[in-house]
């Protein structure tokens, strides 16, 4: 075993169980399964909790979930039929486990306190960064429940375009300019009073998920991935990956309007 493997099969236990040629294939993006292992172990799962998985994409994250915790879990994404996910499902026996839903974000079916922890891997950047969207998802947590993020940021927060280094921009202002430093995530949900901060860091093994990704995207990928495309442009590491974890306070999530855009 090369030393590359070594260190995959150490920082991702659980993921490296699974046969890569499925996980690429249901992943949208970078190995979802290690982005959602650098995660799960920070959270205190218990079987038989209820997880929200939002952004699921094909519901590899979903089935990963109920198999390697017991949960049950609610597999809801905007773009991939709740259908074709179910299949998913059938085929690892989960149907009692796994429930897919075909809904957007911003505008969830489910009811206030249904939840004991929100996940969302790969897609929170795409709603989330609307001030008024954590007081929107927090509203489906339990008291002391959990919401995590795991997703790409930048090492420093960009604010002007002039600070936009050069291999970014011809994409910049139609993929990343929605991209930020964990330090601004964090401010963005500690200023809600709505959580408190369990871990704001970058994914201890961010290395090692954006050299497989590359390379997937070098060996299977299409060109026009553009968050693929970035990385490999990315030379100086500006770019990489974040988890942040928040448990709910007490506070209520109070808005005084959200709809859908």
């Amino acid at each position: 075993m090369d030393s590359a493997q070594h260190r995959i099969q150490h920082h991702f236990p659980r993921s490296t169980q699974y046969d890569p040629t499925w996980v690429r294939e249901h992943s949208m993006g970078e190995n979802v399964l290690f982005n959602l292992e650098s995660i799960t172990s920070l959270i205190p799962f218990r079987p038989g909790m209820r997880v929200l998985d939002l952004g699921c994409g094909k519901a590899a994250s979903s089935i990963f979930l109920a198999k390697e915790y017991g949960v049950q879990v609610w597999a809801v994404d905007e773009a991939i039929s709740a259908t074709a996910n179910y299949q998913r499902v059938q085929e690892e026996n989960l149907e009692n486990k796994v429930f897919p839903l075909q809904a957007d974000a911003r505008d969830l079916p489910f009811p206030e306190g249904f939840f004991d922890v929100v996940l969302v891997i790969d897609s929170y950047t795409y709603f989330g960064t609307d001030d008024k969207y954590l007081p929107y998802i927090c509203r489906f947590l339990k008291p002391d429940g959990y919401i995590g993020i795991v997703d790409v940021c930048f090492k420093q927060e960009i604010e002007t375009l002039d600070q936009v280094p050069e291999f970014l921009r011809e994409d910049f202002q139609n993929y990343w300019y929605y991209i930020h430093s964990v330090a601004w995530w964090r401010k963005l949900w500690e200023k809600t009073g709505l959580v408190q901060i369990k871990a704001a860091e970058l994914l201890p093994a961010a290395d090692l998920i954006r050299e497989q990704y590359v390379r997937d995207f070098e060996e299977h990928g299409q060109k026009k991935d553009p968050f693929a495309r970035g990385l490999k442009k990315d030379s100086d590491h500006q770019i990489s990956f974040f988890r942040l974890i928040g448990q709910r306070t007490s506070r209520e999530a109070y808005l005084q309007s959200y709809k859908k855009a």
